[in-house]
């Protein structure tokens, strides 16, 4: 081995090697109990950053773990590439809007786009060491996938579950969309209280608002039914100021008797408790906002304005008017997408619906059948079904997606749909052959398309194209932030489709944080910390190891600073590997010695680390298993047993030839197996070492196909023993440094306090103690 590991040169190397031989291939008659990964499709909305390699890495050592536990692991890997964040890249990279292009220009330009992207994603996640079956790859615009996504939305028709109207729905006028509940974020902004006086029995009642711009929309005022001050004024009418049109008063225990003057406008729509009340109460509508954002042109005073100058007009005219009765400065919570940020109105649309409300029971239900790690995540979905306020809207009016097989009758407007052999289809390049029940042959293609989670939310399904059977799947990982998205979708329409859950485990990853309480993401310039520079800086497993640093679904911060330690970590790792195959290469590990004490503790070291790590990864917990290993590595096998057998390996003629076989047998087995362990963090380091050293000893091709050991029992008193080892050196080695002595020293006599039972072990290792801490003499005094 050379002296220096050079990763620019071998990590390319064994990526070529796993990739020639097939190693991670999936091979559903190899043996083993299968265990399939559901991996979050990257959304293809621009480049990779440090965060995802974080949540991804997390989870492909997982698979390593398994595939090294004799499991079949089916680990494939898609692209989320369709929709409105997909749209969005392509506006940005190429620095249009999708309207100012025909439709099939634009789609043209999404493909081609998101094909680069793809390919770079690919590239990067493969030089990372993923050990992903690319064969089994999959894109959510695919024919395939369309094909599977509509066949399932087709399905839900069919069940009752999927279902158009025109209502309310969340808009944002940025995006020229509808939204559903799981993409609306909420943030503070800062706004104000308008008071403005509403005419009553010819006296004035005050009214406080934040959004006067819907003064034109207003269709009733609502206060608290058991609010003393306004008993008197329900069932009775007001007349909106400015408008001059009456209006009923209403009560409902939804309106806060403590906020503004407790009487308060339902206009349609300025948030989502007036969209309830229009329904509720069955009342009329009054057009104000417009898709685009504007302000409808009929009307009086604002017509054409966008939402803030109408604002700021109608607040000029009351107080011109005299209407204005006081303004109030407030924080308030504000609704935005979480695609653009922009603020999101209410508009009432025709859009295609999956129903959810009414399977909130099962929902929770399916929580409980679902291991959660770290637990404490389930409470975060739980909160989420529990606090649903409306179905899941999945239609966009958008590009580039996967269109609705549907189309409307030109006479009674009722849907028609695609036959299964047509599918996938696009109504707007395909036309619809039959008649309608009312006999009208002519038909208008719907042009909205599937919201992109109506697609990923069917991963499962998607995955069981290739002929498998894997509802439910073994495992799903992805970061907190889209339990109310990804996790939840995914359990509908697992529910609905195959009446089970979607997966067994639930692993749930944290954030990388630039700084304190910032996530990394594609649109900050903190994501500037681009994984390629990294990887050709510092090395693939440096960041692998890295990632493995944090406790699962945790936040944890990055800065290149943090790279120093897993650095240190792969030098470590060479030398000591480089150390130990120096005196193995006259080894046979067909022969096994009689072992000394010290060689058989390392042994049991290894094995009870091993079982322990295996405890921690099957509970997800990648971090902790890591520091055990750790502990292993550094302060066991490189601090204590390979200083303590350094001249019986490089002196038989003092320790004997059996002696030297002995630490030669404890060196091997300790060496390989700790590469084994490590081998899930840091692929290519450990493949490079056992492809040059220990593959013409052992029957694996590569090490990612061996197993970890398994000890059928551990022995407490070889651990025992060794931890008495270990304090031996240690105090002989603080002793040397406290008085400014080289370890090389000589010492007249070293004191050994331990219990009587490990005597023996003592004494056969007095050669070793002696040889290491230079002592002329040892004295044992027993516990």
């Amino acid at each position: 081995m050379d002296k220096r590991y050079d990763f620019s040169e071998i990590e390319r190397q064994m990526q070529d090697f796993w990739e020639r031989e097939g190693v991670y291939r999936f091979d559903k008659d190899r043996d083993g109990e299968l265990y399939s990964i559901d991996t979050p499709p990257p959304t293809v909305s621009g480049s990779l950053h440090i965060g995802h390699l974080f949540s991804y890495a997390q989870a492909e050592m997982i698979a390593r773990f398994r595939r090294m536990q004799g499991y079949n692991v089916f680990y494939p890997f898609g692209f989320d590439d369709n929709g409105l964040p997909s749209e969005r890249l392509v506006e940005r990279d190429e620095g249009l809007r999708a309207n100012a292009l025909p439709r099939s220009a634009f789609i043209a330009k999404c493909q081609a786009t998101v094909a680069k992207y793809e390919s770079e994603f690919k590239a990067l996640l493969t030089s990372l060491g993923f050990s992903v079956d690319w064969s089994a790859q999959y894109q959510t615009i695919s024919p395939e996938v369309r094909r599977i996504s509509q066949e399932l939305f087709l399905e839900l028709v069919r069940m009752g579950k999927a279902y158009m109207k025109e209502s309310p729905v969340l808009w944002c006028t940025e995006c020229q969309t509808s939204i559903a509940q799981a993409e609306l974020n909420t943030a503070d902004a800062q706004s104000a209280l308008h008071y403005i006086p509403f005419t009553v029995d010819g006296k004035p009642l005050e009214v406080a608002t934040t959004r006067p711009e819907l003064l034109y929309g207003c269709v009733c005022l609502f206060v608290n039914p058991a609010d003393e001050r306004y008993r008197q004024y329900v069932g009775k009418s007001a007349l909106v100021p400015l408008y001059d049109y009456e209006i009923p008063i209403l009560s409902d225990e939804k309106v806060g008797m403590d906020k503004g003057s407790g009487a308060v406008m339902c206009a349609t729509f300025g948030d989502s408790t007036d969209a309830e009340w229009f329904i509720q109460y069955n009342l009329p509508y009054r057009r104000v906002i417009l898709p685009d954002g504007r302000v409808a042109q009929d009307i009086p005073f604002i017509g054409g304005l966008e939402v803030p100058a109408a604002r700021k007009e109608i607040v000029r005219l009351l107080g011109e008017k005299g209407l204005l009765l006081k303004r109030e400065t407030i924080a308030h919570m504000v609704g935005t997408h979480e695609r653009c940020g922009n603020d999101i109105e209410i508009i009432p649309s025709r859009q295609w619906y999956i129903d959810i409300m009414s399977g909130k029971d099962a929902f929770l239900k399916a929580a409980d059948e679902i291991n959660w790690y770290p637990a404490n995540m389930k409470q975060r979905y739980v909160a989420w079904v529990e606090n649903l306020k409306w179905d899941w809207c999945i239609s966009r009016q958008r590009y580039f997606g996967v269109p609705f097989p549907v189309w409307y009758c030109k006479e009674c407007e009722k849907p028609v749909f695609a036959n299964p052999e047509q599918l996938p289809v696009n109504p707007l390049e395909t036309e619809y052959v039959g008649a309608c029940e009312c006999g009208c042959t002519e038909f208008i293609p719907e042009s909205a398309v599937f919201d992109t989670w109506a697609t990923s939310s069917v991963t499962p399904q998607i995955n069981e194209r290739l002929g498998l059977k894997l509802t439910p799947m073994s495992m799903r990982t992805h970061a907190h932030e889209i339990i109310r998205t990804w996790t939840f979708y995914t359990i509908v329409r697992s529910l609905y489709h195959t009446g089970d859950i979607p997966w067994k485990d639930l692993m749930i990853c944290g954030f990388v944080l630039a700084k304190k309480g910032e996530k990394i993401s594609k649109s900050k310039s903190n994501s500037a910390l681009e994984p390629r520079s990294l990887i050709q800086t510092h090395s693939a497993d440096v960041l692998r190891y890295w990632t493995a640093g944090a406790r699962l679904g945790t936040d944890t911060f990055f800065s290149p600073d943090e790279l120093a330690v897993p650095k240190r970590f792969i030098t470590k790792l060479w030398n000591a590997s480089r150390f130990a195959i120096g005196h193995l290469q006259d080894f046979d590990p067909s022969r096994t010695p009689e072992l000394l004490p010290a060689d058989r503790w390392i042994i049991e070291r290894v094995n009870e680390t091993a079982a322990g790590a295996a405890r921690l990864l099957y509970e997800y917990e990648i971090g902790s298993a890591r520091r055990g290993i750790d502990e292993l590595f550094w302060k066991d096998f490189c601090d204590t047993y390979i200083e303590l057998v350094k001249e019986r390996l490089y002196e038989p003629g003092i320790h004997g030839v059996e002696g030297r076989r002995s630490a030669q047998y404890a060196l091997y087995y300790a060496l390989l197996n700790i590469l084994k362990l490590y081998s899930i963090y840091v692929p290519h380091i450990t493949e490079h070492i056992y492809q040059e050293f220990f593959r013409r000893r052992e029957k694996e091709s590569s090490i990612h196909l061996a197993r970890w050991a398994k000890p059928a029992c551990i022995d407490d008193d070889l651990v025992r023993f060794g931890e008495k080892l270990k304090e031996v050196l240690f105090e002989m080695r603080k002793h040397k440094t406290e008085r400014d002595l080289s370890m090389g020293a000589e010492m007249d006599m070293l004191e050994i306090r331990a219990e009587r039972r490990f005597a023996g072990w003592f004494e056969q290792t007095e050669k070793d103690i002696k040889a290491c801490s230079k002592a002329k003499t040892i004295r044992y005094d027993s516990e």
